[in-house]
């Protein structure tokens, strides 16, 4: 007879076998998803963190009113909006207007911030064309992008059927016109600021031509359109403006800058190019050195005029031997860019380039200096040309 079997009893060992395996299991779960869901969650926060981002600077960017109105700012370092510029010129009242130009007037504004800025209202244009508001908008913004010290900052734009104006940061004393026009502000302009003064609107149109894709002409170069701050740092203004009202005419145009100012090719050729940036910018080099526009004296000036003798007699002759050196490199550029022929202009990156690198050209005694002389000197800038 056999004996029965007694059931066999689970050890503890075998117990603790069974209950572990599900637990570690769950842990493994753990340890591998814990770092992908903390991971899906970050995504997910930066994708709406980006998303409130686009939305805010959409915002900002482009407030499209009931009426159609559109009112663009960018690279403005607080909140703006167009009820505030409206209100703090009392509607454009004639009381804040500084100033008026070919293209408009300009109104100085004071923000609820205290941020000071500078209004251009703009002639109405073909406002109501919708291919006109949309090429003006993109020719603003790439303007706006321009980034240099010598360079008026443009924050943005506003337009409607009513009204039409662009936003510029704000530059205290003025046009360098104004300054030369106006005896203690002229007097208060030594050889030093004005020199100055000279190589930063060099600077400023090297880089718009040369640094800028695509290049700007600015078109319309004069003492009124070169702003001075409180330290009488140059800042060149209204650059791309005659191309950003006249969006159809490419470089050919029948206002191409300010008479005085002009390249005689523009007469015959009615091309706009940097050559003619470069005329008027020898005419503000000998402006700001005389103290008056040169007028017919550029093409009069004969071998029995001595710079000195043209130079503005409100200040003492310069003593300073750096300084005079300066004078005659500015002048003997000034001649060059003056030229009647347009391919023997230097390029304003050869010209900014003279005025950093410290050449000087002339050994002889200051007074002793003539224009003739000057102007053969200037032969050497066309040496390197386009190249």
């Amino acid at each position: 007879m056999s004996t029965p079997t007694t059931p066999t009893t689970p050890t503890t060992s075998t117990i603790t076998d069974v209950e572990g395996k599900p637990r570690k299991m769950a842990i493994r779960l753990i340890i591998i998803l814990l770092p992908i869901t903390t991971l899906l969650i970050f995504l997910v926060f930066c994708i709406r963190l980006l998303l409130k981002s686009k939305d805010r600077k959409a915002n900002l960017e482009t407030k499209v009113t009931k009426t159609g109105d559109i009112f663009t700012i960018w690279n403005f370092d607080g909140r703006i909006a167009y009820e505030d510029i409206v209100a703090a010129t009392e509607n454009f009242d004639i009381k804040y207007c500084i100033g008026t130009g070919g293209y408009g007037s300009v109104y100085k504004a004071i923000l609820p911030t205290g941020k000071l800025i500078a209004l251009k209202k703009l002639h109405q244009s073909e406002i109501e064309d919708p291919i006109f508001t949309k090429s003006f908008e993109n020719e603003a913004h790439i303007l706006s992008n321009i980034r240099h010290r010598n360079i008026v900052k443009l924050y943005g734009f506003c337009m409607h059927k009513r009204c039409m104006f662009l936003i510029y940061e704000f530059i205290e004393k003025g046009s360098l016109f104004c300054a030369l026009h106006n005896y203690d502000e002229a007097t208060g302009l030594d050889w030093i600021k004005r020199l100055k003064i000279i190589q930063g609107v060099a600077h400023a149109l090297s880089y718009l031509h040369h640094d800028c894709t695509p290049s700007i002409v600015h078109r319309d170069l004069t003492s009124n359109n070169i702003l001075l701050n409180s330290e009488s740092r140059a800042f060149v203004a209204d650059f791309g403006l005659a191309r950003l009202l006249h969006l159809d005419s490419s470089n050919r145009t029948l206002l191409a800058g300010t008479y005085g100012y002009i390249a005689p090719e523009l007469a015959y050729t009615m091309v706009v190019t940097e050559k003619c940036d470069i005329y008027s910018f020898g005419v503000v080099v000998l402006e700001a050195l005389m103290g008056r526009h040169p007028g017919e004296l550029v093409s009069l000036l004969d071998q029995n005029v001595m710079l000195i003798d043209i130079l503005d007699p409100r200040l003492s002759p310069p003593v300073d031997q750096m300084v005079m050196q300066d004078i005659v490199l500015a002048s003997i550029i000034a001649f060059a860019c003056l030229r009647s022929e347009p391919k023997s202009r230097p390029t304003m990156k050869r010209v900014s380039q003279e005025f950093t690198s410290g050449k000087k050209q002339s050994s002889k005694p200051f007074p002793e200096i003539s224009i003739t002389e000057l102007r053969n000197q200037g032969i050497y800038l066309a040496d390197v040309i386009d190249s």
